[in-house]
């Protein structure tokens, strides 16, 4: 059956794919097997090095737990600073004043250039010789500081892209009624942008959540994915048991952070779709209703 978007495959189209799919079967589990000979060859599969994971607490408690803390505190502190300066210069982007659109533009695109690693070292470097922060708090600073450079200035251009993705008639909408560009922007343009932007804006966080292991390889800093190290010397150089726990606790992670994400904007179109109001010019002035259902609607 034709599509608007494709043709339909024709018999040698479909035994061609079939193939292919065959061999790729074949050859993924040729994979699995040596991989999973290999390690039983090494000893890796040994129970008594997957042990500590499933019959004791010590390892989650004196490792695990306290390394996946640091993680989510990075990775926390990161998007509550980022969020709201990558918006401030994702808007500033989208003056229509030079002194504020390029002074903006130059900031983002000087740290979106620059490796997030790099921002670290330097943050590093930076509260060792000009403040007095302690020893033990200077990775969680320097983590901190170059996650949030970075990211704000990815989240700015996530910003701006999601607002330019709007009909203009949107904010002509709001200008026709007597609206500033401000508050067509706060009252029109951002409520709609938001749903828009939210796939990108989570992909964007679970970056944070990885680039936090970034710390621990290089700043000494004690997140999960360094926990593991250490916990892998402990308990007898089972190194593949305990980054494969560390694997699977950052896919549970990153995969409730976008399961979230994908209910909160089924539920915010929903919302959207569901909104009959109807808003006049006074409610629009007053503030009274942001979610800005009227224009949309025009």
């Amino acid at each position: 059956m034709s599509s608007v978007l494709y043709d339909a495959q024709g018999p040698r189209a479909k035994r061609r794919n079939i193939l292919w799919t065959v061999l790729f079967l074949v050859a993924s589990a040729a994979v699995l097997w040596w991989l999973f000979s290999t390690l039983e060859e090494k000893g890796q599969l040994e129970w008594v090095l997957w042990e500590p994971f499933f019959t004791g607490t010590e390892a989650w408690s004196t490792y695990i737990w306290p390394g996946l803390l640091n993680t989510l505190k990075a990775a926390v502190l990161a998007v509550i600073i980022a969020m709201p300066l990558g918006a401030v210069f994702g808007i500033a982007r989208l003056s229509d004043h030079a002194w504020i659109r390029v002074p903006a533009g130059i900031v983002v695109e000087f740290f979106r250039a620059i490796p997030v690693l790099i921002l670290m070292i330097f943050g590093l470097a930076l509260f060792a010789q000009y403040t007095n922060v302690s020893s033990d708090d200077r990775p969680l600073y320097a983590v901190v500081t170059g996650l949030v450079l970075y990211n704000a200035s990815v989240l700015a251009e996530i910003v701006r892209a999601g607002i330019l993705s709007l009909p203009k008639g949107q904010a002509e909408a709001g200008m026709a009624i007597g609206l500033r560009k401000g508050q067509a922007m706060r009252l029109i343009l951002l409520p709609q942008a938001v749903t828009a932007m939210l796939p990108a804006i989570v992909s964007q966080m679970v970056v944070i959540v990885k680039d936090t292991a970034l710390g621990g390889a290089v700043l000494t800093y004690s997140e999960l994915l360094a926990s593991a190290s250490t916990m892998s010397g402990y308990y007898g150089a089972n190194t593949i048991a305990s980054f494969t726990v560390v694997a699977v606790i950052f896919i549970a992670l990153n995969f409730a952070l976008t399961s979230f994400a994908s209910w909160l904007e089924r539920r915010l179109r929903r919302a959207k779709k569901s909104t009959g109001a109807v808003v006049g010019v006074d409610d629009l002035a007053t503030g009274g209703t942001a979610g800005g259902g009227g224009p949309a609607a025009t």
